[in-house]
């Protein structure tokens, strides 16, 4: 369950790195061309039957990434100050595992394998299709900040939910990141 007492797991939000290659990435694959920046709106994962609005996220004055409102389980976000889902860059969305109502958006994303497809459909009518490479927990903390947020030479997303032990009041102990690089880009 989130923490909703402030401690809601989600790691330190990304900062400057350098280009890094995802856990489980094949460096021979081919780079799809970028996206120009637009907002996403939507994501559907259709292994795990989600489809579900994606709002903008800041940081919280701890410099973490601010989780979704508790109270709409079924809303990922996405790290607004950052590169959108398709351009080049790593993009970053969160979304909680659950909440005191339950399951939430992103509960059963430690469930996804290398090769499952993802959709982020954008505000300018674009969409971006993403494979996924891999999927890791991590401890919160030792969170590898580098792996996860470095800068990417392609179009890259990092999808992030709260996973590991859970204990109260502390919440989580780790984060469940799925890496993904996009496929094909649907210009508007």
């Amino acid at each position: 369950m989130i923490n909703e007492g402030g401690g809601h797991g989600l790691p330190p939000a990304p900062t400057a790195a350098q280009a890094l290659a995802a856990p489980g990435a094949d460096a021979a694959r081919p780079v799809v061309p970028s996206l120009p920046p637009s907002p996403p709106t939507r994501i559907r994962i259709p292994a795990l039957g989600v489809d579900a609005p994606v709002t903008g996220l800041a940081l919280d004055p701890d410099g973490h990434l601010e989780p979704p409102p508790p109270a709409e389980p079924n809303l990922a976000g996405w790290y607004r100050a950052g590169t959108t889902p398709g351009q080049r860059g790593t993009a970053v969305m969160a979304g909680h595992v659950d909440t005191r109502q339950g399951p939430a958006v992103f509960y059963r994303l430690g469930d996804l394998r290398r090769g499952d497809h993802l959709e982020v459909t954008r505000q300018d009518g674009s969409s971006a299709h993403f494979t996924v490479d891999a999927v890791e927990t991590y401890r919160r903390s030792d969170f590898p900040d580098h792996t996860v947020y470095a800068a990417a030479p392609d179009a890259q997303l990092r999808l992030i939910t709260c996973g590991g032990g859970y204990r109260e009041p502390e919440g989580y102990d780790g984060n469940v990141v799925v890496f993904a690089h996009l496929v094909r880009a649907v210009r508007a």
